[in-house]
């Protein structure tokens, strides 16, 4: 397990597949300002859910999210797009309804901030979100990342468009702020 201060990090059980895919999938509301793709009906044992355990692969780090004190599944998080030639990649993340607003969410970007930079040797790390989704906005912004622009228009959500944010932090920022 990978550890933060608050949170930690490990492979994804197949115990873990029906509660993350009842409570992060199943609320369409949420999901959809949390996904990029269209919500489709899946059920979890289909295989087809987004929390379902697969073959690791090069492009892809998902985790089951922890919260240390309690040992409960808080969530899960994962670092995406990677690439290996740029030495770079995307974070994303999700809290389960009971974890919201406890202040789980920055300790989580620092900790998959810490997987990135420093167990694979990455350079830049980005987040992409909407313009509104402040929970995001303000962990990303406290774990050291910086806002480098916003897209107009460029998410479709549950029937309009809205704007995207894209923050980055480079491992420079990260090790200038005190971070291994």
């Amino acid at each position: 397990m990978i550890r933060g201060t608050r949170t930690g990090l490990r492979a994804r059980t197949e115990a873990d597949v029906p509660v993350l895919h009842r409570e992060l999938y199943e609320d369409v509301a949420h999901r959809v300002l949390a996904d990029d793709k269209p919500w489709r009906p899946i059920s979890a044992e289909s295989g087809h859910s987004p929390f379902a355990v697969g073959e690791p692969t090069p492009e892809a780090a998902p985790f089951s999210v922890v919260e240390l004190e309690s040992g409960e599944l808080a969530g899960a998080g994962a670092l995406w797009g990677i690439d290996t030639h740029n030495r770079s990649a995307h974070l994303g993340l999700s809290l389960r309804p009971a974890f919201r607003g406890r202040g789980l969410g920055v300790d989580l970007v620092r900790t998959l901030c810490a997987y990135g930079f420093e167990a694979r040797g990455l350079r830049r790390l980005q987040v992409e979100t909407l313009a509104h989704n402040a929970p995001m906005l303000a962990a990303a912004q406290r774990a050291g990342f910086t806002v480098e622009g916003t897209l107009r228009k460029a998410a479709w959500v549950y029937g309009g468009f809205a704007d995207e944010v894209v923050l980055g932090l480079l491992v420079e920022e990260w090790t200038a702020a005190g971070r291994p």
